[in-house]
């Protein structure tokens, strides 16, 4: 397996480069592999995690010289990840099974975090993903997902935090009656830029796939979201489907929403949809006209909307968390 100088830096033709490119996303020149301070996890035991092929996954293990594990059995678990320096990164294996639930939370001030994940589940995990980081930061995360036979993962993102970001996660059903849920919510504000990929492959039939992936655009911000939906032939009996909704605030702010389907099976259930709008006039009158201030009004239908990211997400802790930490989001944004 090749290391992370040996790769070849990847062309801007593929959807997972196009609009954020890796020279972008990379902390410093792309032939150099600079020192990184490590992320601090609140638990966890030592681990290791195997080098990738794929350059973004291969950089942050090159450089990361902390990697933890985490076992779940049927329990609840709040892992903090504090993130700071100049440049900081971490892997992180999770094991699951039983029925648990991981809410995970990024925070800190470091100019850049880089973020691993590998997952393997057996039962049912729910997961949610907060991105807390300084709005002056950039952000990396990988995350690749195995999910076992007649075994649910469901995974939940808030990202509010960071001023680049670029997300590459990826879930391969290869057990039958896998299922996978995925609810993803995006507050671009400033000029914030969120890059979100999805990657959900059917590799046996029998399996089910959600995901739902929203965006609200404000000032010059600028949001993506491509996501790759196979199912690989002979998987009959899938079922699948992927929505992307953006909602621009403003006049500067930019969205791009790009599903991929590719089905190559026939007896199967897929769909895929996006769509983009401005926010609603009527709504905001509405709503003013009850008492509520223009930013009040707007805050509130944001809320709505990104909230409903989560519709298929039955965890009902996992989706009180994202409420609570999204309400402190836009009233911190209202009040400067």
């Amino acid at each position: 397996m090749m290391q992370y100088p040996q790769i070849s830096i990847p062309p801007r033709s593929q959807h997972l480069w196009r609009y954020t490119p890796w020279k972008r996303i990379h902390p410093t020149k792309v032939t150099e592999m600079p020192a990184s301070d490590p992320i601090k996890f609140s638990s966890g035991q030592d681990s290791k995690m195997d080098d990738s092929d794929e350059i973004a996954r291969s950089f942050i293990h090159s450089i990361s010289k902390s990697c933890k594990k985490i076992i779940l059995k049927d329990e609840t678990l709040e892992l903090d990840l504090r993130c700071s320096g100049h440049i900081c990164s971490g892997e992180l294996n999770i094991e699951s099974s039983g029925k648990s639930t991981l809410i995970i939370r990024l925070s800190g001030d470091a100019g850049w975090t880089g973020l691993r994940i590998h997952g393997a589940v057996e039962g049912q995990l729910s997961v949610a993903t907060i991105n807390d980081l300084s709005k002056d930061g950039h952000f990396l995360r990988c995350e690749d997902w195995d999910v076992g036979r007649d075994s649910e993962l469901e995974f939940a993102t808030l990202s509010a935090g960071g001023f680049l970001n670029k997300s590459d996660i990826r879930v391969d059903l290869t057990n039958k009656g896998a299922q996978i849920r995925a609810g993803i919510a995006s507050n671009g504000y400033a000029s914030r830029h969120d890059d979100h990929h999805i990657e959900i492959k059917h590799s046996i039939g029998h399996t089910d796939s959600s995901l739902v992936m929203h965006a609200s655009c404000g000032d010059s911000s600028h949001s993506v979201g491509t996501g790759l939906l196979t199912i690989c032939e002979g998987a009959d009996g899938s079922d699948a489907g992927q929505v992307f909704r953006n909602l621009l605030l403003s006049e500067k702010s930019r969205a791009e929403a790009i599903p991929e389907l590719e089905v190559l099976a026939d007896d199967v259930k897929a769909a895929h949809g996006a769509a983009s709008a401005p926010i609603d006039a009527d709504q905001i009158h509405y709503l003013s006209s009850r008492g509520l201030s223009p930013d009040e009004s707007s805050a509130l239908i944001v809320e709505g909307f990104l909230m409903d990211a989560f519709r298929d997400i039955k965890s009902e802790k996992v989706v009180s968390v994202m409420r609570t930490r999204l309400l402190v989001h836009l009233e911190c944004l209202m009040n400067g």
